[in-house]
């Protein structure tokens, strides 16, 4: 038996293609070790959505390298997609294996070893290594040429809530972005698929599902009636009837999804956590205009609005870059009252980073980082006094918790959880367990992040 270690890097997409990797490993007889362990195989599942990511994916990979130089080390994943080619050259790797071929990892694991892999000998060395790292061309393909890769999960780490791919690629091309390049098209994963998945994953305990893809609102776009709206709505309501499952998320939303008929649909599913994660980026219309992301500041506000009238007291959170090409101060102070504006729950805040191969990369009037860093610390500061500010309005209040963890805080042992807004609260250590809904009455802050709570009743 074999031993394997995995490392992942990346966007809860790339999380739940690990698992899936691990789950196909297992039931070919790998071993799973700890990636700090040394190991037969190292596998690391890459991200490219910036040049730091970039720059990640290679220091993991050198590492495996230096704790076993005798391993396989295998690439996988989006920084492969980008540029395989002079990433074969690379010679602490090994194999080249794209997003498309995940889930057969363990049959080009076995191929890898256990063939001889031919190389015409009329091609240069560089061609050559490409050829051999990616078997003859075979594991690393074009993105844009396949279906869905479809892969039923039926055991995930994580313990309370379970991570479902529902879609893949992007069709949208923000001028920041790599994805569409690395991904490819949009393609969506039949309803069929997604709930017969939920329903062997509640045989297994879990009660929360959280729908993820690379661009959740162009779910069903590619399908025969290109109508998104009403795929995804249609797909949480199927969901939302499935005895066992208690909670849905949704990982994130584009801002023009959410019209009136599409809200009030998915507030009818009584199982819908009333927390939104919608992407933002810049709160002034002309750093947007920039950025390709095709609404307005206003547009994004007034989704924002018929959010809190059919989910009120709902958390909405958000991705915010500082120092996009061309933002000036006013641009910036434009975006910062826009942010105290809206009030989110949490903001994710980037410091523009420049990714080779997109169009803000050759774009005028890059910002120096000094500056960047100067306006990531502002907003950074915001967002603490706002996400502190909306945890406030749950004092006193009464609640349900999904625990899951146990752990030690400050001396004492709690068990950890997350209300239905993803607001985590803790809860005095008791004769509980995973994956429990716990009624919980709201006392006080444990820290600036964790609600401290008491137990009302179980349910």
């Amino acid at each position: 038996m074999k031993s394997v270690a995995l490392h992942n890097l990346g966007c809860k997409v790339n999380s739940y293609e690990i698992e899936v990797m691990q789950q196909n490993l297992q039931k070919n007889k790998y071993e799973i070790v700890d990636f700090n362990q040394k190991s037969d195989v190292y596998i690391i599942n890459t991200c490219s959505v910036t040049n730091m990511a970039d720059r990640k994916s290679r220091q993991m990979l050198h590492r495996a390298r230096k704790q076993n130089p005798e391993a396989v080390v295998v690439a996988v994943g989006c920084y492969v997609q980008a540029d395989a080619f002079s990433i074969a050259q690379d010679e602490a790797i090994d194999l080249l294996v794209g997003n498309n071929l995940k889930k057969n990892i363990a049959g080009i694991l076995d191929r890898y070893m256990n063939e001889e892999i031919s190389v015409p000998a009329e091609i240069s060395a560089e061609e050559a290594n490409y050829l051999r790292k990616t078997l003859n061309n075979t594991t690393v393909v074009d993105v844009k040429k396949v279906d869905f890769e479809d892969a039923k999960m039926e055991q995930t780490a994580e313990h309370a809530r379970a991570y479902i791919k529902i879609q893949d690629g992007c069709n949208r091309f923000c001028s920041y972005c790599i994805i569409p390049y690395t991904r490819g098209n949009v393609r969506s994963r039949k309803p069929e698929s997604i709930l017969e998945e939920i329903q062997g994953l509640i045989k297994e305990g879990y009660r929360e599902f959280v729908l993820t893809g690379i661009h959740i609102s162009s779910y069903g776009l590619d399908f025969a009636e290109k109508n998104p709206k009403k795929y995804l709505a249609e797909l949480i309501r199927a969901i939302n009837a499935i005895d066992g499952v208690e909670r849905i998320r949704i990982g994130s939303f584009e801002p023009m999804i959410l019209t009136e008929e599409f809200v009030a649909e998915i507030a009818s599913c009584r199982k819908m956590c009333p927390h939104f994660h919608i992407s933002l980026q810049s709160g002034c219309d002309d750093t947007l205009k920039r950025m390709n992301r095709r609404y307005t500041a206003c547009e994004y506000q007034e989704k924002t609005e018929l959010l809190r009238k059919y989910f009120p007291g709902c958390a909405i959170t958000t991705d915010v870059i500082v120092g996009f090409p061309g933002e000036t101060e006013e641009e910036f102070a434009q975006t910062k009252a826009f942010l105290e504006q809206i009030r989110f729950f949490e903001m994710h805040i980037f410091k523009y980073s420049r990714r080779r191969g997109t169009k803000a990369d050759t774009m005028p009037n890059q910002v120096p980082e000094e500056i960047k860093t100067r306006r990531s610390n502002v907003l950074l500061e915001l967002e603490k006094k706002q996400s502190i500010s909306f945890r406030e309005t749950f004092m006193h209040q009464n609640v349900s918790v999904l625990l899951e963890e146990e752990k030690g805080i400050g001396g004492k042992k709690y068990w950890l959880g997350h209300t239905g807004e993803y607001v985590k609260v803790a809860l005095p250590s008791g004769k509980y367990k995973k994956n429990m809904l716990v009624r919980v009455k709201i006392g006080g802050f444990l820290t600036d992040d964790i609600l401290l709570g008491e137990p009302e009743a179980e349910e």
